[in-house]
Formats: C-alpha cells, structure tokens, sequence
C-alpha cells in the first residue's frame, strides 16, 4: 500500500499508519547500534556562577556565548586528562578499545529538514586545545546552517534517500572501524534541554561518555554555611559500563563540575 494508511469509525476513534519519515533514519539507524552500549547514569548539580558572570561580560561586549559552549571547553580539558574515558569499543566478538589522543564533541542541535522536526548533529574536533570563541563560532554555524544544503550534512541527507536496508548497512559500515569513530562520532557527546524547563537530562549519545544538560535556574545552595540564591544547572553524565567503571565516571563528572564552578578561561584575550 502506497501512502498513509487510514481507518477511521467509533472502535479505533481513527488513526493513520505511514513508512517512517526519510528525514528521521538516521536517528533510527543510530539508535539500532546504540543498543550494543552498557549504559550508566549519574547526575549533579553545578554552581554556575561564575559561568553566568562571564556569559553576561560576554553579551555586554557584544560577544554572547552559549552554555554549551562553556560545557565542550570544560568537559574537553578535563577528558583529556582522563585518557581512559576519551575512548571507544568496537571489534565485534574481540572486543578492542581505542584511545585517543585529542578531544572531540559531538552536539546535537534542534533542526528543520524538508519541513520535518528532527534531531542533527556536527562533530566539533581538537576541543581540548580550542579557545572558548572558536568553539562559540563553529557551534553558530552549525546552529543557524540550512541542513538542506550545508556540507557536513551531505552523508545524512544521502542516507536518507537510499533504500531502508541500504542505507542501515552504510550507517553500520561507515562506524565500524574505531580509527574513524572519533571523526564520525566524537570522543563524547553533549545534548541540552536547558532552552526549555527541562531541569534534568539523561541520554546516551553513542560515546563512552554522554552529558546532558539542563536549565540554569537560581536555587538555594550552601556557601560556607550560608544558604544564598545561586544559578545551578543539573548536569548529567552516561557512561559506557564495558569501556570505564563509575569511579572513573564520578572522577571525570567531578571535574567537569569543578570547572565550571572555577570557570577561567586560559587563552590569551579572554578574561574570566
């Protein structure tokens, strides 16, 4: 049967069955071989602060800076210094881990492809050694690129026009070697929720390490006995149980949110 399929009267209260969108399998083909990951949640919430105060530096200079953006400098450095995490398995039924020398992010971004709402994402390589303005800029033109034409989408929107069985086979192929993963698929992955009030979020993004990010809302918090109203944002990472164990997790999720509430950027031009 061609098209939708429809059915309508009092016992179904109608409904109508249609070939999933092309738009959307990508999402489909890459959540099929995310089943293979172990996954393993934790949660914290960050003092945001300083972040804030330098967001608002930023804005006034004429210089706005995303969330996200400060999460992929934070979170690059400190995976850098974690080796362990910045790593992926493949192999199959010999199971090999790759570790890499650099840091790449991959985020994902809320698009519109052929007037269909979905999810796309870009792979933001060498983050643990770029400046926090580079990694605003290559996030911007991601963010406000046409993924009907944009470069880097070209192998997403190919998948969609082949054949179902074809182009799951050609998502399966293209990941399957672990010295292409990190250019394919990041070392970790970042998604947010936070421009909605959403406060919690927990996702697994194909990538030993995955973090979700929240709103930055103000909530009482402790400092040195006194309870204040501070700007927190609940921070969520999922790991990959076969690649690292939770202390190395909790080591690497500690970090990040150290960072963050000690945000100083280190490259030359850019106060904290």
């Amino acid at each position: 049967m061609s098209g939708p399929e429809r059915s309508g009267g009092a016992a179904n209260n109608g409904h109508s069955v249609a070939p999933l969108a092309p738009q959307r399998r990508h999402t489909l083909f890459f959540l099929e071989q995310a089943r293979a990951i172990a996954p393993v949640f934790l949660d914290t919430e960050v003092d945001m602060a300083r972040v804030v105060a330098h967001r608002a530096a930023g804005r006034a200079a004429g210089r706005p800076v995303s969330p996200v953006t400060y999460l992929l400098y934070c979170a690059a450095r400190v995976l850098a210094a974690h080796p362990e995490a910045n790593a992926a398995i493949g192999g199959g039924r010999r199971p090999k881990v790759a570790r890499y020398e650099r840091v790449a992010g991959k985020v994902t971004f809320d698009k519109t492809l052929d007037g269909r709402r979905v999810v796309l994402t870009t792979v933001l390589p060498g983050l643990d050694t770029a400046p926090l303005e580079d990694i605003q800029r290559r996030l911007e033109h991601f963010r406000d690129g046409d993924p009907a034409t944009m470069p880097e989408l070209a192998k997403v929107r190919a998948l969609h026009r082949m054949p179902i069985w074809l182009g799951r086979l050609a998502a399966r192929m293209a990941n399957r070697t672990l010295r292409r993963r990190a250019e394919l698929m990041g070392t970790f992955a970042v998604t947010s929720l936070g421009h909605r009030p959403v406060d919690s979020f927990h996702s697994v993004g194909g990538t030993t390490v995955t973090l979700g990010m929240g709103r930055i809302l103000d909530r009482p918090v402790a400092r040195d006995g006194v309870v204040l109203i501070a700007p927190t944002m609940r921070l969520s990472l999922a790991f990959d149980h076969r690649v690292i164990d939770g202390a190395e997790a909790a080591d690497v999720l500690a970090g990040i949110k150290e960072s963050l509430e000690a945000f100083a950027p280190v490259e030359a031009g850019v106060a904290a």
